[in-house]
């Protein structure tokens, strides 16, 4: 018989009941920073979806230019929202990562704000150190960016890129649609739970 199981399942469901308990706690622990750092970008105006884990001084930025999708994580607070930002569902965000959407008019004796915004599709990884520049406007569906990368351009469905400026290498083979993405930081408390609960259903 074949096991459709993810990892993510076998790994918790495999646990001893000691073991699960000591993980719930661990996971309630983080689940209710993660809770007021969500309550607090929605005040603020954001549009969140579920699973979202992030830094409360991040939520404390956000504004409503900001829109988030389901599953995403988030480690880093350098995300400017003066202009329209899009993250769309189970991106992940590393630590130290920044992104400016707004620049000035340089052909401009006023020398105003000019406003760019971002759109990050599905499934985008961006990992730690990266630099967005306004100049790119959107990361697409499943794209990885290098750690340590600065993105000056658009960067395409899939493309793998990094460097300075950053550039295409390789092409992804596949998405995380396996990941519980907010397991990565420890927000995966309500996933967790019903998780182990399947295998007590299962058992009886």
């Amino acid at each position: 018989m074949t096991d459709y199981k993810t990892d993510y399942e076998k790994r918790i469901q495999g646990r001893s009941t000691l073991r699960y308990l000591m993980g719930l706690y661990v996971r309630w622990k983080a689940n209710l920073k993660y809770e007021k750092a969500r309550r607090i970008a929605r005040k603020n105006g954001c549009q969140i979806g579920e699973g979202v884990v992030m830094p409360i001084s991040l939520a404390r930025k956000l504004n409503c230019n900001c829109k988030i999708g389901n599953h995403v994580s988030i480690q880093t607070d350098k995300i400017d929202t003066r202009a329209p930002l899009f993250i769309g569902n189970q991106v992940i965000i590393g630590m130290e990562t920044e992104i400016i959407t707004c620049s000035h008019n340089i052909d401009s004796p006023e020398w105003e704000h000019k406003q760019y915004g971002l759109t990050i599709e599905d499934y985008a990884w961006i990992p730690t150190n990266c630099l967005i520049l306004p100049s790119c406007r959107k990361i697409g569906y499943g794209s990885v960016v290098g750690s340590g990368s600065v993105v000056v351009k658009n960067v395409d469905a899939m493309s793998v890129v990094s460097g300075n400026p950053a550039k295409e290498f390789k092409k992804r083979k596949c998405v995380h649609t396996s990941l519980v993405v907010e397991s990565l930081l420890g927000g995966d408390y309500e996933i967790y739970r019903k998780t182990w609960t399947r295998r007590i259903q299962e058992i009886k």
